[in-house]
């Protein structure tokens, strides 16, 4: 069941690196071939910015790794693609068009994100914008 293209924002990859939960269990679907996570460049970056972040130094501690093995776990994980479509769908944070670039990229059949920008929209292009717990329910996998 790989067929199932998702594209998780930075905050659910972030989460799903430094804490178990659900976030965590779409990683773990990934590992287990039950889905593919796609992510691109600007996303990586922002996570990598994020993760060297003071406030998760001592989560990232606890863990016994650094932001650079997180990133390098992520790497094996996920699919990156290269967005060539730019939108600007979402105003009140420019920032968030890189998420629906990547879901256009990569050929999406989610995204899914805990961001209110995004959740509010519902859906891009018909790829539905879900939460990280509605996506588990779903059942989509």
């Amino acid at each position: 069941m790989a067929d199932l293209r998702v594209v998780a924002d930075s905050n659910v990859l972030i989460s799903a690196l430094l804490w178990t939960g659900i976030p965590h269990e779409i990683i773990k679907l990934a590992e287990k071939k039950k889905i593919k996570i796609y992510s691109s460049l600007p996303i990586i970056e922002e996570i990598s910015e994020v993760l060297g972040r003071p406030k998760f130094i001592e989560r990232i501690g606890e863990l016994k790794t650094t932001p650079e093995e997180l990133i390098e776990s992520l790497l094996g994980i996920i699919e990156v693609v290269h967005p060539t479509i730019f939108v600007n769908e979402i105003r009140n944070d420019p920032d968030d068009n890189k998420i629906l670039e990547c879901a256009v990229a990569a050929g999406a059949d989610f995204i899914v994100s805990g961001d209110p920008h995004l959740l509010k929209i519902k859906s891009f292009r018909n790829i539905p914008i879900v939460t990280p717990r509605k996506f588990i329910e779903s059942g989509g996998v």
